[in-house]
């Protein structure tokens, strides 16, 4: 590492002890941007990386709520505030027992490279509490919400900060924090993205990342003269990224034939088609059930249980040309990338948000085989949260084949970009140089146009 990358890191790290998630998120991006600031003597003046990595507010509040059993209980929540220089702090909620402040960051600092990717414009933000709605009740969850947002509506607004789902944080939970912030604030506001489509959300909103993920490898492809068809997928996870992943998977000819939870994973070597699909859809949205079960109703598919002390994921050890790993941070590991590689994968599309880790993202990338980064692979969902805030705006609501349009062209722009910021810089090919080049420097040069703020 250079002198510029070791006094960053060094810095960043005195500054935010015991959070390897942001410090791990950090160091990737100063090592990308290198020759960048080499080049550009004023990002290094004026201190722009560092200022980027300083969050614009940290917000840490108490969320107290009472079960069905009539207990209170005690949760934190928070809300960072990342770096608003190209539009209002725009990002997530994640509601999971892992989070805490580094995670947020982390989340947050990526969330500003990728929106800028975008083309649409917002800022980066990310937020969040250690409540799990795994396992509540409907009204357990409303009340946590109803908690949550009675503090948080101090800090957001559609044109200062507007948060959206993640994990833990889908339909129910977005329905109920609008209508709590619609009742405390008095005003019917495009403040929440991810909403009900009768009450202000967008079409393919939920599918977006899934798709958008799908739609960058189909372009990573297309520099190869090749296509998703006939290709053999593997898919990590079982939410809305990885349902919508394996959707478009089959819309675009490839064949999807993994997907997992924290239970474990699911083989089916026929592959999902769209019956299944419909399966998993219901099993995961309507029952919230485990993927087991999935392997109790199609007996040609094979369950294996999640093990934390096997040192590798063995959903990776399955021969297949297409990797999407759909799941949550570091589900790929050193063991895991080369398992994906010594079983032919050419293709990785990051659905979550770093999920491989260092020594996984260097194996992909001096191997050379297509590897999409999170920041741009999966932008297509907080792409068309923008969407949903500009139809919001204009008080109008576009078709759901305008709205795919859009995204599709929201993908191939952000690939463009990779490609073109990675070539400049002499990195041809590597698109996790790429994206954070390109990431980095819309908001460093609208940063040098505001001043030292």
């Amino acid at each position: 590492m250079s002198t510029f990358v070791n006094d960053f890191m060094a810095e960043l790290k005195a500054k935010n002890p015991a959070e390897p998630e942001f410090h791990q998120a950090a160091q990737e991006v100063a090592e990308s941007l290198e020759v960048v600031i080499d080049r550009n003597p004023a990002y290094r003046k004026m201190k722009i990386l560092e200022r980027i990595a300083e969050p614009d507010r940290v917000i840490v509040f108490r969320v107290p709520w009472i079960d069905d059993a009539g207990e209170v209980q005690v949760n934190r929540g928070f809300r960072i505030e990342m770096n608003s220089a190209i539009g209002p702090y725009k990002g997530g909620l994640r509601f999971h027992p892992s989070v805490y402040l580094g995670l947020l960051k982390f989340l947050a600092f990526e969330q500003v490279f990728k929106n800028s990717l975008t083309t649409l414009p917002m800022g980066g933000g990310k937020g969040g509490s250690d409540f799990d709605p795994k396992g509540k009740s409907d009204n357990e969850v409303m009340r946590f919400c109803q908690s949550f947002m009675l503090e948080l509506q101090r800090h957001i607004g559609q044109f200062t900060d507007v948060p959206a789902g993640d994990i833990g944080v889908g339909g129910r939970e977005i329905g109920y924090l609008f209508g709590q912030y619609k009742r405390v604030r008095n005003e019917f506001t495009g403040v929440l993205t991810g909403k009900g489509i009768n009450w202000g959300g967008s079409l393919i909103r939920p599918e977006a990342t899934g798709y958008g993920s799908v739609y960058f490898a189909a372009e990573m492809l297309a520099t190869r003269g090749e296509t998703l068809e006939g290709k053999k997928c593997l898919v990590s996870g079982s939410g809305n990224v990885a349902q919508y992943t394996m959707e478009k998977i089959i819309d675009l000819g490839g064949k999807a034939v993994t997907f997992s939870d924290s239970s474990g994973y699911i083989y089916d070597e026929a592959g999902i088609d769209r019956a299944k699909l419909a399966f998993i859809l219901e099993l995961k949205n309507v029952k919230r059930g485990r993927v087991k079960e999935y392997a109790d109703a199609y007996p040609g598919a094979v369950f294996t249980p999640a093990d934390k002390e096997r040192e590798h994921n063995p959903l990776w050890t399955h021969q297949a040309d297409c990797a999407f790993p759909s799941a949550t941070q570091n589900e790929i590991n050193a063991k895991d990338a080369q398992n994906l590689l010594d079983n032919g994968v050419s293709v990785v599309s990051e659905g979550s948000n770093m999920p491989t880790v260092p020594e996984g993202v260097e194996l992909f990338v001096e191997k050379g085989i297509l590897y999409g980064p999170g920041k741009a692979a999966n932008a297509g969902g907080v792409a068309t949260s923008g969407l949903e805030m500009s139809q919001n705006s204009l008080r109008l609501n576009w078709t759901r084949e305008e709205v795919d349009a859009r995204l599709r062209g929201i993908m191939k722009a952000i690939h463009k970009q990779c490609v073109d910021a990675a070539a400049a810089y002499d990195m041809k090919g590597n698109y996790v140089a790429g994206a954070n080049i390109a990431g980095f420097l819309k908001v460093a040069d609208s940063m040098l146009d505001q001043g030292v703020i």
